[in-house]
């Protein structure tokens, strides 16, 4: 009701509609309009909102509501909006692989595996993350507007930084640009190393921008967020290219996280948090041990083989699953991605296709050794014919990959990343790391025969 009631103060203006009293109770809004001849525009102007909600009129005294299905859907919509954003804003990577149900009618139960920070977590879903774009009224009287007379179709927000601390700034109601057309948010840093949240919108949104800043030149345009004072830069001239800064009282943290609000989206309604426990990792931790010992086995085995089928050289082939093994449980680390099923499924999968990389890559510099060359030409030969084979079949499953990771959710982006993050690793390591590797033994070594005759 509280979205609709904005909705229908933005429509008034637009309109020159006079009203007072506008009241929002639970599942209703009331008002007064000063002219009953303005009754019939604003019943167009409800009817062209939602054609769905119940007007009931004593004079110049309005009741809206909707009736109880209508109710029901538009909660129904606001809770599954709320959970895709609640995902984007927990599981921006599809690293952590969260679980999130819809509870009865207006309750969200989120899981989150190996988060060790809640209250950041809480911080993060305890925020709206509406972000506005007003002109400042530059005619208001700060000390007055504090004082309460603040002028008609203005607004007093309140502001925080380093050099001033607490500040209001006066800011005209009517938003002028919202959040809803940005397309991407990222911190970064200023001129003087300070934190700050770089924005792009998209074309809609910097048309939108151009003009603003084209017809506003010398004004101020406050940037709110959550009805919050971000900052109120001085227009210095049009800004077509559709991007710009939010500056602020940021660390590179804070920045971080405003970043990925704005990414995920304002949720259409405030949540809150009715209940929260931490419970220990007991009931996964057989599933969890049980992959373990399977990718243990698998790299076993696959060792195995490598060394009865190549010898020396399959020894230098496990050296560099070894060495891939540890970048993709690095890379993880650095995304801090939570190791699940679906993660060691995509780890103990790029296991083999490095193996078959480097299987590749020494059959064909056996097929070089009969031709009767070189130990060196056969294994450069070897190497450079094969490569254009695995590239192809690497670019192929990235391919995949990137797919599963766009359109999959939860578990699917997870096993996505993981993926990816092998296929990268173990590439490097089959054909970087196992050539300086047979290099080095051919050369301080200088065997007579490679052993894959």
């Amino acid at each position: 009701m509280e979205n609709l009631a904005d909705t229908l103060r933005k429509n008034f203006r637009e309109d020159k509609i006079g009203y007072k009293n506008l009241l929002v109770r639970q599942n209703s809004i009331q008002l007064e309009v000063r002219s009953p001849e303005k009754l019939k525009p604003l019943k167009k102007i409800i009817n062209k909102i939602d054609p769905e909600i119940i007007a009931e009129i004593n004079e110049n005294k309005i009741k809206l509501s909707y009736s109880e299905s209508r109710l029901n859907d538009l909660l129904n919509k606001v809770v599954d909006q709320s959970i895709e954003i609640v995902r984007m804003r927990v599981d921006s990577t599809g690293t952590k692989e969260p679980t999130l149900q819809k509870q009865g009618d207006k309750h969200i139960l989120l899981q989150v595996p190996g988060e060790e920070n809640p209250s950041y977590l809480k911080n993060i879903l305890g925020k709206t993350a509406k972000l506005t774009f007003h002109l400042v009224d530059e005619n208001a009287n700060i000390e007055e507007a504090v004082k309460g007379h603040v002028p008609v179709g203005s607004m007093l927000v309140k502001g925080d930084s380093e050099s001033h601390g607490e500040y209001y700034v006066v800011i005209k109601k009517k938003v002028v640009l919202g959040g809803d057309q940005l397309t991407t948010a990222s911190a970064s840093f200023d001129q003087n190393s300070q934190a700050v949240v770089a924005f792009s919108f998209n074309n809609l949104g910097s048309k939108i921008f151009g003009e603003i800043t084209k017809n506003n030149t010398g004004k101020r345009l406050a940037i709110v967020l959550d009805n919050k004072l971000l900052s109120a830069p001085t227009i210095n001239g049009a800004i077509m290219g559709g991007s710009g800064i939010i500056t602020g009282n940021f660390t590179i943290e804070s920045a971080n996280e405003l970043a990925l609000l704005l990414r995920a989206g304002s949720l259409p309604a405030p949540l809150k948090i009715i209940e929260e426990r931490s419970i220990g990792p007991n009931l996964g931790a057989d599933s969890i041990e049980s992959g373990k010992k399977a990718g243990l086995i698998g790299f076993i085995a696959v060792c195995i083989f490598m060394v009865w089928s190549y010898g020396v050289l399959g020894l230098f082939a496990n050296i560099a699953l070894s060495l891939a093994l540890l970048y993709i449980l690095a890379l993880l680390s650095l995304f801090q991605a939570t190791l699940t099923l679906p993660g060691i499924a995509g780890i103990i999968l790029t296991m083999g296709m490095a193996v078959d990389a480097n299987v590749l890559i020494y059959e064909r510099i056996k097929e070089e050794l009969h031709k009767g060359i070189s130990n060196r030409y056969a294994i450069r030969t070897g190497f450079e014919s094969a490569f254009a084979t695995i590239l192809d079949a690497n670019l192929t499953t990235l391919i995949v990959a990137f797919l599963l990771y766009i359109f999959g959710v939860g578990a699917i982006k997870g096993f996505a990343v993981a993926l990816t993050i092998g296929i990268i690793s173990s590439m490097f390591s089959a054909i970087i790391i196992t050539k300086l590797l047979i290099d080095i033994w051919v050369k301080y070594f200088k065997p007579k025969k490679l052993g894959l005759v």
